[in-house]
């Protein structure tokens, strides 16, 4: 889960890393108090999931708290890279000097943490990386070791940070970890850290990416969650524990094992190019327990998106046979309709592994009119696309 700025902002301070003070609003009314209690003149800051807010003019300086409701009726409502901004920071202003760049985040190539540092922060990192590959430190961070002073010292030394700011980078750089670690993040980032002309360290902007999987630790995170922004039928999946993502496609997937799903996304795609362009509708996987109220629910996400003109169902039956998955289609079709469902679009099924011979003879008995039956994968794959193709 990614956060907005003053989210991040607010867990930098939850943890003691210098910040600025800063509120966030939603009228351009309320710019105004709110500059008045930042001390009249305050820097207005759309706030959106995404990079170069400055450049498409989400980030003014204000003035006075009039010039800030100008600022926030001028940002709020505009569109950055797709983004819709519905809120804005009003934060403190600050005399920068310098602006260096400053991240933790998981390595997974390396299987491992990597912090990353530079003194020519403000800029696009990957600019810096592409342009100075030189000027960018990545330092690996052992996960019982973790970043305790003296690790936070050889990155700045490995980075050449000012002899003036070293010490309070490094100071820093030990709360970031605080927060990558207790928070349970996959990145944390400050662009940029800056120094004041009163010599001071502050993370003057942050991006915080959460590990969603680590939810069962951090129930205060559910408050962070963008709710409006989410998709509808993602957040109906997660009322019913599924493993759900919306793509942009017209062939419903439902399949056991992330592994497989996945494969069957390429083989869908792949099948459907020369179908008029036709690819998967989503990610859904149902796991080892396809019971008959899985399947319902994962058929009624599926079939509740417009987007949906087919469904290939792809399950190997492992520990989870598939006669109890066939048993769980036949139900779960039976369910749905029970419940008023309109089951109008056609299921392709696809049926390997344990008892597949037994699972395939109990949907031929079923006799439903839109399930049908493709022994290979890359050939229900073909049939489903040239369903949604019709």
């Amino acid at each position: 889960m990614d956060l907005f700025e003053y989210q991040a902002r607010d867990l930098f301070a939850k943890h003691d890393v210098p910040v600025l003070a800063g509120e966030v609003i939603d009228t351009p009314e309320a710019a105004r108090g709110v500059t008045e209690r930042l001390g009249g003149r305050a820097v207005v800051k759309a706030q959106v999931k995404t990079g170069g807010r400055g450049k498409a003019g989400g980030v003014k300086l204000a003035s006075d708290p009039d010039d800030a409701v100008e600022k926030a009726r001028a940002i709020l409502g505009m569109d950055i890279k797709g983004h819709t901004v519905h809120k804005v920071m009003l934060a403190q202003t600050a005399d920068i000097v310098e602006e260096y760049y400053v991240s933790f985040l998981l390595d997974r190539t390396n299987r491992t943490f990597l912090a990353m540092a530079s003194v020519e922060g403000g800029v696009d990192i990957e600019e810096v990386a592409a342009t100075k590959p030189e000027a960018l430190a990545k330092v690996p961070v052992d996960a019982i070791d973790g970043v305790g002073i003296e690790k936070a010292r050889e990155i700045v030394a490995e980075a050449n940070f000012p002899a003036d700011v070293a010490e309070q980078v490094a100071e820093a750089l030990v709360k970031l970890w605080d927060v990558f670690i207790k928070e349970d993040a996959l990145l944390v980032e400050v662009n940029p850290l800056v120094k004041t002309g009163e010599g001071r360290i502050i993370a003057l902007d942050g991006k915080v990416s959460l590990d969603a999987n680590a939810e069962f630790r951090q129930p205060e995170h559910a408050g962070l969650e963008d709710k409006a922004a989410a998709d509808p039928l993602e957040a109906a999946a997660k009322a019913k524990g599924l493993n759900y993502v919306k793509l942009d496609g017209e062939v419903g997937i439902i399949g056991n094992g992330a592994g497989l799903v996945m494969s069957t996304l390429d083989v869908v795609a792949y099948a459907g190019e020369s179908r008029g362009g036709v690819k998967p509708a989503n990610f859904l996987d149902i796991g080892g327990g396809a019971s008959a109220e899985v399947m319902a629910n994962g058929l009624e996400i599926i079939l509740g998106d417009p987007a949906v003109k087919s469904v290939f169902v792809n399950v190997f039956g492992g520990i989870t046979a598939c006669d109890a998955v066939a048993n769980g289609i036949v139900q779960a079709l039976e369910l749905l309709s029970s419940r008023g469902e309109n089951v109008d679009k056609p299921l392709v099924v696809r049926l390997d592994g344990n008892n597949a011979e037994l699972g395939r003879k109990i949907l031929s008995d079923a006799d439903h009119p839109l399930v049908e039956q493709v022994d290979t994968m890359d050939g229900a794959a073909a049939r489903a696309a040239e369903l949604a193709a019709k």
